[in-house]
This record gives C-alpha cells, structure tokens and sequence, in this order.
C-alpha cells in the first residue's frame, strides 16, 4: 500500500513539454493525468470512457462536434467539463494552461485519431509521473 501523497506542483516541475500527460493516479480503473496544453490538439473520439478537463490553470476551449456542428466550451480555472464517451472533440489553449485528466485507464490521448500525430503532441496512455 502507497502512503505518500503526489504533488500536483512537484509534478509539474519535472517536465515542461505540452499534450504528454502524467499519470497521477488510477482510482476505480480511472486514470488521474496532470497535462500542460498549449496549441491544438487532434479531432479524436474516445469511443469507451468520458473525459473529463478539471482547469488548474490558463484557458482551454474544447471543440465539439455533434450531429454535423462545431460547438465551442471556453473552460477557465477551476472550471469542469466532460466530453462524453463517443463525442468528437479537440481540445486548443492560446497560452500554457495545465489540467487535470480523468478517464478510463489505459486510454490513449489520441483516442480514434487515424492520421500522422503532429511532432507537438505525445499520443500516449499516461507518462508515468516518476515520483
């Protein structure tokens, strides 16, 4: 049994690379992921877990497209949203925002995304957060 808490800011000073999250934690097969974005995500679904963006800091926007139309969530500090299972979506920041994670365990970041992965992101299913 593990009796030592993580620290989000202790977290976040071992690495500074955007959309390769850290993965904090797994509760009840969730996995808990600390992220720094900062750009443009990848249009993607996650066909068998909702997602949800928890904001620690910055500005994020959410894309979401639904029965052939792009919605916008605009989501602050502090502020919550979750995409859910089967919604394409594709998360942007104008400026380096961090969030927390949580989704089904073993969920690749990239989700269904079928095309070449741009040099900016990290498709990966949690970063081991190595403390």
């Amino acid at each position: 049994m593990n009796t030592s808490a993580t620290n989000i800011d202790e977290v976040l000073a071992t690495f500074d690379e955007s959309w390769a999250p850290r993965l904090l934690a797994t509760v009840e097969g969730r996995s808990v992921k600390l992220a720094r974005l900062d750009g443009t995500f990848v249009w993607h679904t996650h066909e068998d877990t909702d997602e949800l963006f928890l904001v620690l800091s910055g500005t994020i926007e959410i894309g979401i497209r639904d029965d052939g139309n792009t919605h916008f969530v605009r989501l602050g500090p502090k502020d919550v949203y979750v995409v859910p299972r089967g919604v394409e979506h594709r998360p942007s920041a104008d400026a380096e925002a961090v969030v927390l994670l949580i989704e089904r365990a073993g969920t690749l970041s990239t989700g269904d995304f079928a095309g070449e992965t741009p040099d900016h992101i990290t498709s990966t299913r949690g970063i081991s957060a190595g403390l």
